[in-house]
């Protein structure tokens, strides 16, 4: 593995025009389902990181490709999910991931669409919530909204500390460095715990609904029979 990762950081860095797509094909890769865990994307991230702080690759290039590349893998493995439904983790491959496959299951019914968003940084998981969210049918733009706004997150959060720590040997501005990394920081927790309270006000809206409905019931009828002498 760190034989790969070192070669590809000497392509990436020999051939900078093409730095962009193979980053972004590499984080398609390991957004997948289950081949995700063989694909060094993140590490490469943090390099790639450290190059655009430097100065060497252009961070819009590769802050584009690989959010194309997150969201086209988490589609993919949504889209498999949902076409399949829970036949398919009857496929082989997964019998060794039943465990996390378990504990997916409910992170997402407990998180629900923010599921998606936290999953992106809870390694683990990450390669599992998609095809969980396909199979417990969450709607389709609820899910590519989350996909690509978490995608996009994920990729700057990545990108921050290699260009911060560039940036800083560099004698440039740490100062704008850390404002990046805190806004960064600081929308990730918005939206998380934005997602949190529509959750929250959804299921004490569904609770008030159900209390409402059943005090609206009629009563059901006893008949009380005379006692015998």
């Amino acid at each position: 593995m760190d034989n790969l990762l070192q070669s590809v950081a000497a392509f990436v860095t020999e051939h900078q025009s093409w730095a962009g797509l193979i980053l972004g094909a590499l984080t398609f890769a390991e957004s997948l389902v289950l081949i995700g865990a063989f694909v060094p994307a993140t590490a490469l991230m943090l390099l790639a990181g450290t190059l655009i702080g430097g100065g060497v690759l252009d961070p819009f290039e590769v802050l584009l490709w690989c959010t194309i590349g997150a969201v086209l893998g988490d589609a993919v493995s949504y889209a498999l999910g949902r076409r399949l439904g829970p036949r398919v983790l009857r496929i082989p491959a997964f019998r060794d991931h039943r465990r996390t496959i378990a504990r997916t299951r409910l992170f997402n019914r407990r998180f629900g669409v923010a599921s998606i968003f936290i999953g992106r940084f809870f390694g683990p998981l990450r390669a599992f919530v998609p095809i969980m969210a396909g199979i417990l049918q969450m709607k389709s733009w609820t899910f590519q909204t989350a996909n690509f706004l978490s995608a996009l997150v994920w990729i700057a959060s990545l990108l921050a500390p290699g260009y911060l720590a560039a940036r800083s040997l560099s004698g440039v501005s740490l100062e704008l460095g850390l404002a990046i990394a805190a806004g960064v920081a600081l929308t990730v927790l918005g939206v998380v715990v934005a997602w949190r309270f529509a959750a929250s006000r959804r299921s004490v809206a569904a609770a008030k609904a159900k209390a409402a409905a059943l005090a609206e019931s009629p009563a059901p009828i006893v008949e009380l029979k005379p006692k015998r002498a």
